[in-house]
C-alpha cells in the first residue's frame, strides 16, 4: 500500500476542516447566536494553513507549524466552540423559549409576550429579570425584550438573555 503524498494529505486536511466546521456550526441550536464571524475566520485560517502545507513542503519546520495551525483552527476551536455554547442557563433558556413560544401558539397568539416567557421561566423555578440585590434593588430586563432568564429565582448570575421577533426566539448571553 502506498502512502498519500504530502499534497494529498493537505487537500484532505482542508476538506476534513471544511466538513467539520459545517458540522460543528450546523450542530447547534439555530436560536443561539452561532459566532458565524468567529466561526468563518477559524476555517480561514484553517483552509491557509492547509494551503501551506500543500504549496511549501521544503521546511519541515513549516510544516510542524502548519500543521498545529490546522489542527487548532480546523478542530480544536470549532468543536470547543460548538461544546461550550450551551452552558447550564443558556439550556434553560432555550427551553423557556420553547415554553413561551408553545403557549403563545396555543392562545392562538402571533408573537410571544414577556409574559408568556415569565410564565415559562416561573414554571420550570426560574425566574426574569435581574437579581435584587442591596446595591442594585431595582430589577432590569423583566419589562421589555431583551429579558434576563434566571435558572433559579433566589440567584442572580449567571443568566441568559431571550428576545422574540414574532414566534422566532433568539438567545444569548448576557
Amino acid at each position: 500500500m502506498q502512502s498519500l503524498s504530502p499534497r494529498a494529505q493537505a487537500l484532505g486536511a482542508a476538506v476534513l476542516c471544511l466538513v467539520l466546521a459545517v458540522a460543528a456550526g450546523l450542530a447547534v441550536d439555530s436560536r443561539l447566536d452561532r459566532h458565524w464571524i468567529l466561526r468563518g475566520l477559524t476555517v480561514f485560517l484553517a483552509i491557509c494553513c492547509a494551503a501551506l502545507l500543500l504549496t511549501d513542503q521544503s521546511r519541515r519546520l513549516r510544516q510542524i507549524i502548519t500543521a498545529i495551525g490546522l489542527a487548532m483552527f480546523g478542530l480544536i476551536i470549532p468543536w470547543s466552540q460548538t461544546t461550550w455554547s450551551k452552558p447550564p442557563e443558556i439550556e434553560f433558556a432555550l427551553q423557556v423559549a420553547t415554553d413561551a413560544k408553545n403557549a403563545a401558539e396555543k392562545a392562538s397568539s402571533s408573537s410571544v409576550t414577556v409574559a408568556n416567557v415569565k410564565t415559562a421561566a416561573e414554571a420550570r423555578g426560574g425566574a426574569i429579570g435581574s437579581f435584587p440585590t442591596e446595591k442594585s434593588p431595582q430589577v432590569h430586563g423583566a419589562d421589555a425584550y431583551p429579558v434576563i432568564v434566571r435558572a433559579k429565582r433566589d440567584q442572580g448570575r449567571p443568566w441568559a438573555c431571550v428576545s422574540f421577533t414574532g414566534l422566532t426566539a433568539k438567545v444569548r448571553p448576557c
